[in-house]
């Protein structure tokens, strides 16, 4: 008996331990990384985010649309709005110009007025308040309480948008489609809408806008059966009919008194009604919307897997992972199953052995959204440029801004030139290298955008287009990438010509001020008056959604020779350090809004100012670049909805934390160099589209050492301010050690 007992005793003692045990565990288990994101940061000030879900670089992205014409509403929603109007499948991340919100689907609970539908949001029908604290967003997820009861969940695979509705005492559980909804430049020019059978929907909703072709094909079906429904097409209300079409279509589709719960799957093409079935068969079936959002969020748990970071402070966490999180939403997927997807012109082309990619913000995403690419998803990144040659197949010179397959021409340069070059120099070659090269010739060779004026005097005169200064600019370094290619491929005299043009900035330096400014056609005279706080937004200026404070550093090309027109380092130094401290004063009548996020009149919150704190490590004060990068990254990033200092440009405004917060910067992506700034993380490793990892390590690091002290890179001093994309992707370790005070002598010369 005495055996038993002490056996009993120890079982106990044994389950004590053994559940104890287990509890922590439990609690030493690392949290998800998509536990960190936060879909709401970017909604508020002037991030143009969306809270939706998406899956990585997905097809559609269902999300809440308040319905609010303005700026602030390009991505259809903005956290000071207190009213949906409905869920829209298509949705721009971060974008200063407002398109899509397609397909706007909302659940209701009474009999709705049909002939409302396509009005503006004060008349229509079936708007809803809600309180933002009834709202839910993960990677993958949304969900949102109206305050009709009804509880509407979202999700999203690839490329198919499941919504899940809870009805909640309510006489007609139904929902609707309003095919003339519309926002900023959307427009619809006809739409169509039909039942088909208890549990499908097919329509076509064609608009126009910044993108001025845009044909959404799609199929949807829905978990329980519809018992009635009825249509209205241009403001008429139709009787006994099962499909309408006209411009501005819709319906109202009622399921059965008894039904509490519906799902509803929504499959879109930009190519044909049979294709977005296929999609919706091949994609969407066999799942249902728990499952789908289970494998969406482990997908960007793998996404978000490629880097990992140390750091005892969960906010970093949460600003790195949702820049993370929003540096691979978009470009988005435009390809069907099949592959094919249209062109502007209507025609259809293939996508063979890749998959074609849309919404290519060009302008912002090459400084550092695909360099970050080239380094975690270089698979990506050859597929969107196989994209970019099919587009210059049918509109005969390479893409600039591509919105649903539409070239919108939006912005200065051919910034698909360098992302192709980037990418070539990086080793990423998998598509038809020559006809690259001679899409890029033809394309710089051109006449259009200003380019025979460029070809002609070697720079724009600012009395031959507007924003002179910033298109020559990008113009220099589209020449400039060329010539990389040309001479990697043995074409001399192109090389020669192409880098001879890439000089076009030196025609407007200005000795006296220091500004690069306006120059007229005779070759002599700068605008006047000037004023280098100056802004006028597109027109009758000089510079692009700037001024000359902030475009007279867009030289990414050839900081060395931006210096020497300055007079060397020491010169330019103290003119840059100005720019930092520098009032912040803006002068004109039509300042552009995108001049945000000002440190003196350093605009981080626009892309021409994105690799300037970066110039300080070419001109030999590596410590003023550690001090004004961690200064931005201090100030300029947050974890609340205001938390991005200005437009989040479809992946840019994060990529570029994503980086710096690393301690690297692509500042000219065509380098194939990083330069070296302040890391923010303890530690922080980097799976590469190699397989490699390559780790970042600073010791002493805190708030206040953010200086570098010394480097290693695999154990061997380094002395320069950069490390090569090979050195990257070779992987390794580069480790600095940090302090409070600058030491400037590191590099040793």
């Amino acid at each position: 008996m005495k055996h038993l007992k002490i056996i009993f005793l120890f079982l106990i003692i044994s389950l004590f331990f053994s559940c104890k045990n287990e509890k922590n565990i439990e609690k030493s288990k690392p949290k998800l990384l998509v536990s960190f994101v936060d879909p709401f940061i970017g909604t508020g000030g002037h991030g143009h985010t969306y809270p939706g879900a998406t899956a990585p670089f997905g097809m559609v992205q269902p999300s809440p649309d308040n319905g609010t014409q303005g700026w602030d509403w390009c991505s259809g929603y903005h956290i000071t709005d207190t009213i949906i109007t409905g869920f829209s499948q298509l949705h721009l991340s971060g974008t200063g110009i407002g398109d899509l919100v397609d397909v706007l689907l909302m659940p209701t609970n009474n009999d709705v007025d049909l002939s409302l539908f396509g009005k503006t949001k004060d008349s229509l029908p079936y708007t809803s308040y809600f309180s933002h604290e009834s709202e839910m967003a993960s990677p993958g997820y949304y969900s949102v309480k109206l305050n009709n009861k009804i509880k509407v969940e979202l999700t999203a695979n690839e490329y198919v948008a499941f919504h899940k509705y809870t009805f909640n005492n309510v006489e007609i559980p139904s929902f609707i489609i309003d095919l003339g909804f519309a926002i900023n430049w959307d427009k619809v020019t006809s739409s169509s809408l039909k039942r088909e059978g208890e549990n499908i929907i097919t329509g076509t909703r064609f608009s126009t806008g910044w993108a001025k072709n845009q044909k959404v094909f799609f199929v949807i079906q829905t978990s329980k059966p519809i018992k009635s429904s009825k249509f209205v097409r241009d403001k008429e209300i139709l009787i006994d009919v099962n499909s309408s079409e006209g411009i501005k279509t819709g319906g109202q589709f009622i399921f059965e008194d008894s039904v509490k719960q519906v799902e509803v799957k929504i499959a879109l093409s930009s190519v044909s009604l049979a294709n977005a079935l296929e999609n919706l068969v091949k994609k969407g079936k066999n799942t249902d919307f728990d499952k789908t959002r289970k494998i969406t969020e482990e997908n960007w748990e793998t996404a978000l897997s490629k880097i990992k970071i140390k750091t005892d402070r969960d906010s970093l966490k949460t600003m790195f992972y949702t820049a993370l999180y929003h540096s691979q939403v978009a470009p988005v997927l435009f390809s069907d199953v099949n592959g094919e997807f249209r062109l502007q012109n209507d025609s259809i082309a293939k996508a063979t052995n890749y998959k074609a990619y849309s919404t290519l913000s060009l302008w912002d995403v090459f400084r550092a959204e695909t360099p970050l690419l080239s380094i975690i998803d270089s698979q990506r990144l050859n597929d969107m440029i196989q994209s970019m040659l099919t587009y210059y197949d049918e509109h005969g010179a390479l893409p600039v801004w591509t919105l649903y397959g539409n070239e919108t021409g939006t912005m200065p340069g051919y910034h698909s030139i360098s992302v192709i070059v980037d990418a070539y120099l990086k080793g990423i070659r998998d598509y038809d290298v020559e006809k690259a090269y001679k899409a890029m010739k033809k394309t710089m060779m051109g006449d259009e955008r200003g380019l025979s004026h460029y070809k002609k005097y070697g720079y724009i005169p600012y009395n031959k287009e507007h924003q002179s200064v910033s298109i020559s600019l990008n113009y220099a370094y589209n020449d400039f990438c060329v010539a990389q290619l040309a001479k990697d491929l043995g074409k001399e005299d192109d090389y020669n010509y192409f880098l001879n043009r890439s000089k076009a900035y030196e025609n407007f330096f200005d000795k006296e001020s220091g500004f690069l400014r306006g120059k007229s056609a005779n070759g002599k005279d700068f605008r006047e008056p000037f004023n280098p706080k100056m802004s006028n937004h597109l027109e009758d200026t000089d510079y692009t959604e700037g001024n000359a404070w902030q475009h007279s550093w867009n030289v990414i090309h050839d900081t060395d020779g931006l210096i020497a027109l300055h007079g060397g380092k020491e010169a330019f130094v103290k003119m840059t350090d100005q720019l930092f401290v520098e009032s912040s004063e803006l002068v004109g009548d039509n300042v552009s809004a995108d001049i945000t996020g000002l440190i003196g009149q350093y605009a981080h919150g626009n892309e021409p100012s994105h690799h300037i704190a970066y110039m300080f490590n070419k001109a030999g004060q590596p410590w003023r670049t550690q001090y004004w990068v961690r200064k931005i990254l201090d100030t300029q990033y947050s974890t609340l909805p205001n938390g991005l200092s200005g437009n989040e440009d479809a992946g840019q405004m994060s990529a570029w934390y994503v980086m710096s917060s690393l301690g690297i910067y692509p500042m000219n992506p065509a380098s194939s160099q990083y330069e070296i700034g302040s890391p923010v993380f303890d530690e922080a490793t980097i799976k590469t589209s190699n397989n490699t990892e390559f780790t970042i390590i600073t010791a002493n690091n805190s708030d206040k050492n953010f200086y570098i002290q010394s480097a290693k890179l695999n154990n061997k001093e380094l002395n320069r301010t950069y490390i090569t994309h090979q050195e990257l992707i070779a992987g390794g370790k580069l480790e600095l050690k940090m302090g409070a005070e600058p030491n400037k002598n590191w590099p040793k010369n």
